[in-house]
């Protein structure tokens, strides 16, 4: 297991964390044991990081992370988010939303918490009233660290440039298919000395040739998808799903990215990926031809 340094937080994270929102069944039905069995392996292998929402499962995913978490509070850096989607990124809205995950988690504190999903409110809201709500549960003692999520850059850009927060998450922004945080995100987070999290590294499935539900109705998308995949051709495998292992590489081994996101129930399927987080990644070679593939060119 390689580990990093989350940023300016300090925290020694493994560099494959343990997504929350498989556990909350948001992918397909699951209970308090699968999840707990998950979590056991996944602190076995060395994982250390787990990141979840009371989105995820509407609070089913926190819930079960405390439940499979008494008695190993200390083994594990937590990262949760507020608010949910749907209700108000007001100040008031944030604490109620912070102190309802740690009753779910049955924690004391949250060692990260994240502004979720950027898209869903205002730079200014989250300025004026999310991030003091933040600040206010650190000085409590409530949280350690803080952080801001969002799918569009464009969106954190902002929280890097003034140095608002300790970390920021994005997902499928460092993927063979869609690299597009390669050329100002990452540079602009290592200057600033902010942590990275990236989820998805899989493209929402594509890399391993299930897309996601709700992209099915994306033809375009997955049509472009397709085009890409045929190029990385050279790099797929004889596995199944022959591109999971060097997407998978790719993302854990950028040194600009501390922790690469997996969610998953499936004990076998955490095996093989905590596996290819050794340090090796794509070689040179092959590092410079997917970089001259889609330069520029987003696709999530």
């Amino acid at each position: 297991m390689e580990y990093a340094i989350l940023g300016k937080t300090g925290f020694k994270v493994s560099k494959i964390g343990l997504g929350g929102a498989p556990l909350g069944g948001d992918y397909g039905g699951t209970t308090d044991e699968i999840v707990t069995r998950v979590i056991d392996h996944a602190l076995d292998l060395g994982m250390n990081f787990i990141d979840t929402a009371p989105l995820y499962g509407r609070g089913e995913s926190e819930r079960r992370i405390g439940k499979a978490l008494k008695g190993k509070r200390s083994d594990v850096i937590i990262a949760s988010k507020a608010v949910m989607r749907g209700e108000p990124y007001t100040y008031e809205n944030t604490i109620k939303s912070v102190e309802d995950s740690l009753r779910r988690l049955q924690t004391d504190y949250i060692d990260l918490i994240q502004l979720h999903e950027l898209e869903q409110t205002t730079f200014e809201q989250a300025i004026n009233e999310t991030l003091p709500a933040f600040r206010k549960l650190k000085e409590q003692g409530k949280v350690r660290a803080i952080g801001v999520n969002a799918g569009r850059l464009d969106l954190l850009m902002p929280f890097l440039q003034e140095e608002l927060v300790d970390t920021i998450q994005t997902y499928a922004k460092y993927t063979l298919i869609d690299y597009s945080a390669k050329d100002e995100l990452l540079p602009l987070a290592k200057e600033k000395q902010i942590g990275v999290i990236h989820g998805s590294p899989l493209a929402m499935g594509i890399l391993a040739d299930h897309p996601a539900p709700f992209l099915q109705n994306n033809a375009v998308l997955l049509e472009e998808a397709a085009r890409r995949m045929t190029q990385l051709d050279f790099l797929r495998n004889t596995a199944p799903n022959g591109l999971v292992e060097p997407a998978l590489r790719f993302s854990l081994t950028c040194p600009d990215i501390a922790i690469t996101l997996v969610g998953t129930t499936s004990i076998q399927s955490l095996t093989l990926n905590a596996s290819f987080c050794d340090g090796r990644g794509l070689s040179d070679d092959e590092m410079t031809k997917v970089f001259s593939l889609f330069q520029g060119q987003r696709l999530l």
